[in-house]
């Protein structure tokens, strides 16, 4: 398998798995919700992946054509937090004996990719922002999407990466996605990825099931979830977060929460209320693609 495939599976297992197992908020296989099903996002990645791994492409280009080619495909939003958290994974991932290496190398390498984004990677990437025109967008008072950047992207970025925190990951290297994402995977023993979701998708090993469980409220509960925050407020965010800190304690090792009524009423609560923990997801994602990457020892090219 060559690297470009390896990237391209990496992403395309760690979109599966965001929506085989329930996490409460989100649409997955056992509830769609927000007007989205589950298939809508497996079409999505299936439709930009190409975009997303395609070889010498900056940050930017990436996002951009991945984004347009997910309009094109579901013809919404599905997946623009997705896109500009496992852009950088990707180009990252080209960097000769990446795929298979430990943490420090990918800090290294991730860092290398932020310090050399420049206005066009902000130019491009605010064009698929407009593009994707997700909820809650508003205007900002500097480097407001809908006017031309006057800084690089990593700077842009980190303007609004006190309120935004995929902003945050680009300014400070995806420090959280090596120091939070990857340690809890640790935790269940799957630093080095998930792999592949079984053939029964709704019958997926009850190891993997708890710790993306566990994934997704140790996220939502670390800080508010960006995208609840833009959409219901800043009371709202809190409010969700102190929930999954709650659900966060009940967390074991290969035993799933999702056949608990109560966390299945969670669910169906934050959905019937409109409330989309999507940034927390975005992360998710993100997360197992790079522990995907970080495995990839096991995968030979050809």
């Amino acid at each position: 398998m060559t690297a470009t495939a390896v990237v391209a599976q990496a992403f395309l297992d760690a979109c599966a798995w965001d929506v085989a197992v329930r996490k409460p908020g989100n649409v997955s296989r056992h509830s769609p919700g927000h007007r989205m099903q589950a298939e809508d996002f497996v079409a999505s990645a299936r439709a930009c992946v190409g975009a997303l791994v395609a070889p010498g492409r900056r940050v930017g280009e990436r996002v951009e054509a991945a984004v347009r080619a997910t309009r094109a495909a579901v013809g919404c939003n599905t997946n623009l937090g997705i896109v500009l958290l496992c852009a950088p994974l990707a180009a990252a991932a080209e960097r000769p004996g990446l795929i298979g290496a430990g943490p420090a190398a990918w800090r290294r390498a991730l860092e290398a990719v932020f310090a050399a984004l420049d206005r066009e990677d902000a130019a491009a990437v605010f064009r698929a922002i407009v593009a994707a025109s997700p909820g809650g967008l508003g205007e900002a008072a500097q480097q407001d999407v809908h006017r031309p950047p006057t800084l690089d992207l990593r700077a842009a970025m980190a303007l609004a990466a006190g309120r935004d925190r995929i902003a945050r990951q680009y300014r400070d290297g995806a420090a959280e996605l090596l120091d939070l994402g990857l340690a809890v995977l640790g935790r269940h023993g799957l630093e080095a990825g998930l792999g592949a979701v079984p053939d029964a998708p709704d019958a997926p090993d009850a190891a993997r099931v708890a710790a993306v469980e566990h994934l997704h409220l140790a996220w939502l509960a670390s800080a508010p979830d960006s995208h609840i925050v833009r959409r219901h407020g800043e009371a709202a965010a809190q409010t969700v977060l102190s929930q999954a800190a709650a659900w966060t304690a009940r967390v074991r090792p290969g035993r799933p929460l999702q056949g608990d009524p109560a966390f299945l009423a969670w669910d169906e609560a934050l959905k019937s209320a409109s409330i989309n923990p999507g940034t927390s997801a975005d992360l998710v994602v993100a997360t197992l693609m790079l522990a995907a990457l970080q495995g990839g020892a096991r995968w030979h090219e050809s």
